[in-house]
């Protein structure tokens, strides 16, 4: 048995798109999960499965919310230590800063950091972005709601199709311990 954490993009942000948790839970329980628990409103599940790996369960839960509730949900599947994995490769100083200042973009794939070379990072000061293992670090000393560079990177085109979507450090460290074996 593998735990997993499944990230929904773009859910139950500014009254659209609404996918209530308990109906969440019902439906991935249903898809034959265990031990599915929800975190926050805003698109994270934690669950139990024997079976697939991490972009078959992705695809399979996606199907079925357009499937349940009529629209379309990207998703990003990850395990305990992929998330693990991330938390402690933080480039910034994570324990000194406040969770509202370090947020992580996971990726469904690769990013080829030419994608991002053109970005020039000076312009942006303080603020500052790194790349990780399918995923963006972003220190943002005033928060997100203000950062000029989160706006910039959003801003870029996805010709990849590359699915992203991002979480504060605080959840990045609930995902975690929530994966963690026997939590």
């Amino acid at each position: 048995m593998t735990t997993y954490a499944a990230l929904l993009r773009g859910i139950n942000v500014g009254g659209s798109r609404k996918l209530p948790m308990a109906e969440l839970r019902t439906l991935m329980t249903g898809l034959g999960h265990t031990g599915v628990r929800t975190h926050l409103q805003s698109g994270q599940a934690v669950f139990t499965t024997e079976r697939g790996d991490a972009p078959s369960l992705a695809a399979e839960l996606s199907r079925a919310i357009e499937g349940r509730f009529g629209f379309g949900v990207d998703v990003i599947v990850r395990d305990h230590a992929y998330l693990k994995a991330v938390a402690e490769a933080c480039p910034f100083p994570a324990a000194d800063l406040q969770a509202r200042q370090l947020h992580v973009t996971y990726f469904s794939a690769p990013v080829a950091p030419d994608r991002f070379a053109e970005f020039d990072s000076a312009a942006y000061l303080p603020e500052e972005f790194r790349l990780g293992d399918r995923c963006l670090y972003l220190y943002a000393p005033h928060g997100l709601g203000r950062s000029k560079l989160a706006q910039a990177l959003s801003r870029r085109p996805n010709t990849t199709g590359v699915i992203a979507t991002s979480r504060n450090w605080n959840t990045v460290v609930k995902l975690v311990e929530l994966t963690a074996p026997g939590a």
